[in-house]
């Protein structure tokens, strides 16, 4: 304010005083790897607190708007994946640092690599498990970052990887053997009809479960076809009923438990399906880790793309959102074509060197 006056001078002084306010408010803001915007200016000036963005609160609002869009963005079991992530992360902090939250601000690549720690030992999850855990937790630290709370991603360093999982299914003859194979116990022959209904539609085993007569349809072909939604996914699955697969949805169209629960086949729990599957691999002589969800490969295996059914047509059957998920069964069968064709290789030395030998003999 110009003038010399004492009113001027009392103007001019307490502007000054403001303005170092003002700086020093700039100052902080900024070491605080906060956003300067005329509000965190005006409340630092004033010396009004702003309430920090908490990790804990900031989770429960996701899996809160998650939930709201479980059938329409989301599947219930993802919902049912973030919920165990987030409770994960609260058991995380108590363990570490004995809080119930944190600011996000406070969340840096040691945070994650605890994080990682605590997963793989005290909760003794798998590779994959721990890896998936924390995928689901980098997507709040996203929503974070893109709404500006945090001015960096603490997971710009953090490297983590898939690791391949062996996928079990059946060969062909293996198949066969099953099918062939009457069991001495109704049990044994019931969960040997649902696996192999499964290896025959490569649906997984609670969406066998969950089957009714209502997702039976006619096809486009006017051939009986199976039509539901992946509980894992959502997405729509239109399997064409193969004749063994239509076979054994006959074989149980009057059975007690089909009646009354209104479902298309007898499924037991899945704990019970897994036990009696590896009995009948014992008795089937088949040296291989069975559980329901072997079906499942098989039928992308050996069931189809073994038999030349395209890749996409398979992908589609499958209910899975992109063919990449799909290609892993192709690599497996390359993999078992090389291992065929190394074995081929190795006959074929050896009928050579045998038949040098012979003519050799006959020679001398």
């Amino acid at each position: 304010m110009k003038g010399n006056s004492e009113e001027s001078r009392s103007i001019n002084s307490y502007l000054d005083i403001l303005k170092g306010k003002v700086y020093d408010a700039q100052k902080e803001i900024l070491q605080n790897d906060d956003r300067v915007t005329a509000a965190t200016m005006k409340n630092k000036i004033l010396g009004i607190e702003e309430k920090g963005h908490m990790l804990i609160t900031i989770f429960k609002d996701h899996n809160k708007r998650m939930e709201a869009l479980i059938g329409k963005e989301y599947s219930l079991s993802t919902h049912k994946r973030y919920e165990t992530t987030l409770q994960h992360t609260i058991n995380f902090m108590k363990w570490k640092f004995s809080i119930s939250d944190i600011n996000i601000k406070d969340i840096n690549l040691s945070f994650i690599t605890d994080f990682e720690f605590y997963l793989r030992t005290v909760r003794n999850c798998n590779n994959n498990s721990t890896i998936k855990y924390i995928k689901n937790f980098g997507k709040i630290i996203r929503i974070c970052v893109a709404n500006g709370w945090l001015q960096s991603d603490p997971f710009m360093n953090f490297k983590c990887k898939i690791q391949e999982v062996e996928r079990v299914y059946l060969t062909e003859e293996e198949i066969k053997r099953i099918y062939d194979k009457t069991f001495n116990t109704i049990r044994l022959n019931q969960v040997k009809d649902i696996f192999l209904f499964s290896c025959y539609t490569g649906l997984a085993y609670i969406d066998v479960k969950q089957l009714t007569h209502n997702n039976l349809i006619v096809g486009i072909d006017g051939t009986k076809w199976i039509s539901t939604h992946r509980q894992k996914t959502e997405t729509l699955s239109k399997i064409p009923l193969l004749p063994i697969a239509e076979e054994i949805v006959q074989k149980y169209t009057d059975h007690p438990q089909c009646i009354s629960e209104e479902v298309l086949l007898p499924v037991p729990s899945n704990q019970k399906m897994n036990e009696y599957l590896k009995e009948i691999a014992t008795i089937c002589e088949i040296n291989k880790e069975l559980t329901s969800h072997s079906a499942r490969h098989t039928f992308a295996t050996s069931v189809t793309l073994t038999n030349g059914v395209p890749i996409e047509s398979v992908s589609k059957m499958l209910g899975h959102k992109n063919l990449k998920t799909t290609q892993h069964y192709a690599k497996i069968l390359d993999q078992k074509i090389s291992t065929d064709m190394s074995a081929l290789r190795e006959k074929l030395i050896q009928k050579n060197n045998t038949d040098k030998n012979n003519s050799l003999k006959k020679s001398l």
